[in-house]
């Protein structure tokens, strides 16, 4: 198996992720998180809102509605322009992404517009040289055409043109309408910034990677508003502070690039723009975004509203609509970085030893504590010991198969120490502490477990 299947297989053996309705054959584009899988999910999340809200007196969370007045998305450009290159198979009727064939047969997309990126696609196929990515030519193909990728809904009881509305392609447009609610209630003084961590929804022609490509997705977004002369120092000052979070989080700094998007291949509202990408199982691939969107959105959403959205300074007394800098990253693709950077297989006498080498910041269980027998004689101190460390901890409790079977499934769910409670601890009051990177033990009395773990899981 190579390195994406091992992580997929141990993600299901393990409870982190399991396939959409699989019991029915799933559904392409759609996973679920097992018990492990949320606690890990669940820590990213509260780790970036940590960082980027609760620590900081310029953000302001909000939680926006999924589905929003459909001419929120005539506004931001979704419903004419939020589409994707689609062609189709003529022999198997399948349908791909034009970019992701030409990336599969070897060349680049960036920069084609949709006449010239139906040309290369043609003439690769009449040569015989357009592949999927499974390696399978392509030889009768249709002409490229833009299909749009928001999902469409109905509201309320009949169906017509004017109860139509979409669940949301991304969490951004929440944000944007609700600039004056917060303005005109906190009355926060620029800089400032609304973040969010919410569902969004894409009809993506060909889910793919696991949980790279979704059509259920999440996603961890900040919209910072600056006065339009300033924009350039607070673009800077975020591009640092996301990386100073995707790194404080397990992601090696060497797996990370910060790619400038040029001129012809940037959002129509973006003024500059740096993905992210990092080392996948898969490749080099888009990781998180930074984008400078200048003052498209809160003009646009100011002219189909009919809302003045403008902003007044108090101290300069002037009046101008600020302009908006978005730090945006995906979690499930979050998700897949941590994991694949944390995995790792070693050879220990003799055997393969996979172990997760999560940050305990992330960890879905920091510590596993484990009585060497069943015996209650172990079992109810250890019971204790885990529920005093659940104080200070995310603890589980294990007491099923041999010590050391214990241990390796502590390593694969990637369980930074592990606690064993023996019949010594019995007698001196003490217990074995495991670190699961370099496998030593150490002693540790029990009345000193919290002051000993209190630098170790931040």
């Amino acid at each position: 198996m190579n390195a994406m299947e091992k992580i997929v297989s141990l993600c299901k053996r393990r409870g982190f992720i399991f396939p959409g309705s699989e019991i029915y054959g799933g559904l392409a584009g759609t996973f679920d998180y097992g018990p492990l899988g949320v606690l890990l999910k669940n820590n990213i999340e509260n780790s970036w809102w940590d960082h980027f809200v609760t620590n900081r007196d310029d953000m302001y969370g909000i939680d926006a509605a999924i589905l929003m007045n459909p001419r929120a998305w005539e506004a931001s450009g979704h419903v004419g322009g939020f589409s994707d290159p689609l062609v189709e198979d003529l022999e198997t009727k399948k349908r791909y992404r034009a970019d992701h064939l030409l990336e599969a047969s070897g060349h680049s997309a960036l920069g084609l517009n949709l006449e010239e990126l139906n040309s290369k696609i043609q003439a690769l196929a009449l040569a015989g040289k357009l592949e999927n990515s499974e390696g399978t030519v392509l030889k009768k193909i249709g002409e490229v055409r833009q299909f749009n990728m928001m999902f469409k809904t109905q509201v309320g009881a009949t169906e017509d043109p004017t109860s139509i509305s979409y669940l949301r392609p991304e969490t951004a447009g929440g944000m944007f309408v609700n600039f004056k609610n917060v303005v005109d209630s906190f009355h926060p003084k620029l800089p400032f910034g609304l973040a969010q961590i919410g569902k969004a929804f894409r009809n993506e022609i060909a889910p793919r990677d696991f949980i790279f490509r979704l059509r259920e997705l999440g996603q961890m977004e900040i919209e910072y508003f600056c006065h339009p002369s300033k924009w350039e120092e607070r673009f800077e000052h975020l591009r640092t502070e996301f990386l100073t979070w995707m790194i404080s989080i397990g992601l090696p700094e060497s797996k990370i690039h910060e790619v400038e998007i040029g001129d012809g291949d940037r959002a129509h509202y973006s003024k500059r723009t740096i993905d992210f990408e990092f080392d996948f199982p898969m490749g080099q691939k888009e990781l998180a975004g930074l984008a400078y969107r200048t003052d498209f959105d809160l003009k646009a959403h100011s002219e189909y509203s009919k809302t003045d959205l403008s902003y007044f300074d108090e101290e300069t007394k002037e009046r101008f609509i600020p302009h908006c800098i978005e730090p945006s990253i995906g979690i499930e693709r979050t998700f897949l970085a941590v994991l694949s950077s944390a995995y790792n297989e070693e050879e220990i006498d003799g055997e393969i030893r996979t172990v997760l080498r999560f940050n305990p910041k992330v960890a879905p269980i920091q510590i596993a504590v484990l009585p060497l027998s069943k015996k209650e004689e172990l079992s109810v101190p250890a019971e204790k010991i885990a529920k005093d460390l659940k104080k200070i901890a995310r603890v589980s409790y294990d007491e099923t198969q041999s010590i050391g079977k214990r241990y390796r499934r502590q390593d694969e769910i990637g369980t930074p120490f592990c606690v064993t409670v023996d019949f010594d601890t019995l007698t001196d009051n003490a217990v074995t502490v495991r670190d699961r990177d370099t496998m030593e033990q150490v002693r540790i009395p029990v009345a000193d477990l919290a002051s000993y773990f209190s630098d170790k899981l931040v």
